[in-house]
């Protein structure tokens, strides 16, 4: 969940370096949040629920996309078809696929509250028309603190020792656990970045869950059983088509997030906590550091190079900014007493009075968010911790990497400089 920062002088700035600094399309860019926001004309409300998790009215709302355009859509049904003829080699060339057209969908809380956004395709079947299937565009990140919590928590993992090249080929298993769903945008991305990864993802509200799965393109093979099986015995053809192995590296679990956790056994290497309710809160127990939750995270996160990461909606407020001619002056987004006291938390119950870790707060660009991340095995030896601009040329010089192993369509090295702050 996001908040959002003055519009008008953002979406300057954005503009103007757009182009410069751009290397691979990103459909995600903030260059299109106009038409996944809702200020633009043609959106709808594809599906309405009301929740009993403290949600309130949960809805699904859609709109146009202009990405990518309709001369590349033969482009993908050629992969479709390509993909579907070397999963079923006996279809040959009967199959074809027909793209329907792409939109954004947006979760919101409330009536108002956007809880995620998500890309989707709606293709089918020449032979089956009537039946549409939807396919969330897993390249696709649009918000600026999921690609925040990526990068930082990518970056400092690989400046951990951590070896993500062989888990980004598959070599290795990577273990990473999602406190909070949503649309099912980042946990999705990492599993089609990270062939290694098994992600295990935790959701209280089934309604949210319903929702990311019919109508927010997420793989419905993903649901999981409380019993740790899976809800469909196996996948169907046009899952394994639109997914190809992706989906079964995906454990979407209903569960209270504490509960899942005091009953798990698995030891993680990445932890991503996005977890705010339908009043738009943190609750308590997901970061009070004397919480069974925090605890039993403790119990189950990496000793050597452990790392969580947390969206947290900054409680300062951004300075006016003002114009002058044709330049505009950003103030930086400083972090403030709610966001400092619960990164202090969790660098404690995590970290401990120990002589390995340290802990971090950056902001997010374009929204009043903040990234916190705990590392268990970055940046001391002997007690003693390097200094602020070393960890962040370190972590800069390791995002690169990373961008260059996953070929991210976004530069990473952004998210990681603006407003870096050391935990004390």
């Amino acid at each position: 969940m996001w908040q959002r920062a003055g519009w008008s002088w953002r979406w300057n700035i954005r503009r103007l370096c757009t182009a410069a600094r751009r290397r691979i399309e990103d459909e995600g860019d903030w260059i299109y949040s106009s038409e996944w926001w809702g200020t633009g004309s043609g959106g709808y409300t594809i599906l309405r629920s009301t929740s009993d998790k403290g949600n309130g009215i949960v809805s699904v709302l859609a709109y146009p996309s202009s990405r990518p355009s309709k001369e590349r859509w033969p482009e993908m049904e050629r992969w479709l078809q390509q993909r579907c003829a070397g999963i079923y080699p006996s279809y040959g060339d009967n199959t074809r696929f027909k793209v329907l057209g792409y939109q954004w969908r947006t979760l919101r809380f409330n009536e108002d509250t956007r809880q995620s956004t998500v890309k989707v395709m709606a293709a089918c079947r020449e032979s089956e028309p009537g039946t549409v299937c939807y396919m969330q565009q897993a390249h696709c990140l649009a918000v600026p603190y999921l690609k925040s919590m990526v990068s930082t928590g990518l970056a400092t993992i690989a400046s951990s020792n951590y070896d993500l090249v062989s888990a980004a080929h598959g070599k290795k298993t990577m273990n990473i656990l999602c406190i909070g769903h949503g649309g099912g945008s980042l946990p999705l991305f990492l599993a089609s970045k990270i062939q290694g990864a098994i992600v295990h993802i935790v959701e209280i509200d089934p309604i949210v869950i319903s929702a990311s799965v019919q109508a927010m393109g997420f793989p419905c093979f993903s649901v999981m059983t409380p019993s740790g099986e899976r809800v469909m015995s196996k996948p169907n053809t046009i899952d394994e088509v639109l997914w190809k192995g992706t989906h079964e590296r995906l454990n979407l679990y209903e569960a209270d997030a504490e509960k899942f956790i005091l009953g798990s056994t698995n030891l993680y290497d990445l932890v991503f906590i996005d977890a705010y309710d339908g009043d738009d809160i943190f609750p308590r127990k997901l970061w009070d550091p004397d919480s069974p939750f925090v605890k039993a995270l403790s119990d189950q996160l990496h000793p050597k190079h452990g790392t969580v990461v947390v969206n947290l909606h900054s409680d300062s407020d951004i300075l006016n900014a003002t114009e002058s001619g044709s330049y505009i002056n950003q103030q930086p987004l400083q972090m403030g007493k709610y966001v400092s006291s619960i990164g202090r938390a969790y660098k404690d119950a995590l970290l401990g009075n120990g002589s390995t870790g340290l802990a971090y707060i950056v902001s997010a660009p374009w929204v009043c968010n903040s990234t916190l991340v705990v590392s268990r095995g970055l940046w001391c030896r002997k007690g003693y911790y390097y200094n602020r601009d070393l960890v962040v040329k370190t972590l800069i010089s390791k995002s690169l990497e990373v961008e260059l192993v996953l070929n991210l369509p976004f530069p990473s090295f952004q998210y990681i400089k603006r407003d870096f702050t050391l935990i004390d």
